[in-house]
């Protein structure tokens, strides 16, 4: 058996295709549609509000109305997380009776 590999020759029909015309075909814009597929793929999303350090002895002390001092100030964004990955930064917001995050900043990636 051989290693010999070639490519087939093109035949006069292909004859208007080269490199050029090739590389510069051009390519539809993208859309949600073409992602219809991941829709339904589950994410974890968290809005962060801040962060506390204390001893495992003052957490057992917590309980209901216990103030929790977090490294935030009021006002401040709120980092919000796509499963552990930092994606955006917001502010809460009142919907209603609930609370909900507006994104106000896009984190860009750093891959």
């Amino acid at each position: 058996m051989s290693d010999d590999f070639s490519l087939p020759q093109l035949g006069e029909h292909d004859a208007g295709l080269d490199a050029d015309s090739i590389r510069e075909a051009p390519t539809s814009p993208k859309s949600a549609a073409d992602l219809e597929q991941l829709f339904d793929v589950p994410v974890m999303v968290s809005a962060v509000l801040g962060n506390s350090r204390m001893p495992i002895g003052d957490l057992l002390r917590l309980g209901p109305g216990t103030v929790l001092e977090l490294d935030r100030k009021v006002g401040e964004a709120i980092d919000i997380f796509v499963n552990n990955r930092l994606v955006a930064r917001g502010e809460v917001v009142l919907v209603e009776d609930r609370l909900g995050v507006t994104m106000t900043e896009i984190v860009k990636s750093e891959n």
